[in-house]
């Protein structure tokens, strides 16, 4: 039986007091032990930021990247063992701005992996600049004269590119988030939840009583989401009236099961010959 303890680990925390990552951990710490998936199945992908942070706080396989590029590690860990569990935890400056492209790309291929972005509209690890998703107008020591860009929408962005597992979620509601951790983990495919995250320090705009006063669970509406038109309209939603969960499911094929020669094994189960490869290279020269 695999339980919280299980993926407990006696690194110290340094997040601000209230960051709302301490909410996000707990959930996946929760998620993955009901799911009685063990450490040494899961591995923990990250950038930079204080979201890259989360597997350092977790005992279990894991990987801290460069900025933007969790998605190409998990994606080359993935094809090498695609039995392998992979989520990745990115912020919003890590995902959505250095790491778009390959954001764009994990989508496409729809590699099987979970992607969690902490998305708390602030770049927080390096003192509060705007972020792709920062809302037009915000001021910050930087942007002093407000940002002029309009915010990145990921939601939507997701649903256009084809993703088949489009979810919401808020760190201050950990019961949600967990099952939601839950449901994109057993998800076969790309799975993203962008989970609405305070900075307690930077962004005293969105803060968790902001959010509570709009986010709202669309099960308690009896939402829907087999339909792609009613998911753009939902992920367009914001301000006044912030949805959260599942927005969009979609059962397809994964990547790693499009490949004929992963559905005998993984290839990290291939038998490795250096001569064989020498020769091939040689041949190649």
């Amino acid at each position: 039986m695999v339980t919280v303890k299980d993926y407990e680990c006696s690194f110290e925390n340094k997040w601000c007091s209230g960051c709302g990552n301490f909410g996000i951990l707990s959930a996946m710490k929760e998620s993955l032990a009901e799911l009685e998936i063990s450490p040494d199945n899961i591995l923990l992908v990250s950038g930079i930021g204080q979201a890259g942070k989360t597997p350092h706080f977790m005992k279990c396989n894991m990987f801290h990247s460069l900025h933007g590029r969790a998605l190409t590690i998990a994606t080359g860990a993935k094809l090498a063992n695609h039995n392998l569990n992979i989520i990745v935890n990115s912020g919003d400056g890590d995902c959505y701005g250095e790491g778009g492209n390959h954001f764009i790309n994990a989508v496409r291929r729809n590699i099987d992996v979970t992607l969690l972005v902490h998305n708390n509209q602030i770049y927080g690890l390096t003192k509060g600049q705007a972020s792709p998703t920062s809302d037009q107008g915000m001021k910050t020591n930087l942007q002093q004269n407000g940002v002029i860009s309009e915010p990145f929408n990921p939601v939507s962005t997701a649903l256009a590119l084809g993703c088949g597992f489009v979810a919401r979620g808020f760190s201050g509601n950990t019961t949600q988030l967990k099952k939601l951790i839950k449901e994109a983990v057993n998800y076969r495919g790309f799975s993203i939840i962008d989970i609405l995250q305070p900075c307690v320090s930077f962004n005293k705009i969105n803060t968790y009583s902001w959010y509570k006063s709009k986010v709202y669970d669309l099960e308690d509406e009896n939402y829907s989401p087999d339909s792609l038109e009613n998911a753009f309209k939902i992920s367009r939603l914001w301000n006044e009236k912030i949805p959260t969960g599942i927005i969009y499911k979609e059962e397809k094929l994964s990547y790693t099961e499009k490949i004929k020669v992963l559905n005998r094994h993984a290839l990290i189960e291939n038998n490795y010959n250096p001569e064989k490869l020498k020769e091939v290279i040689l041949n190649i020269a």
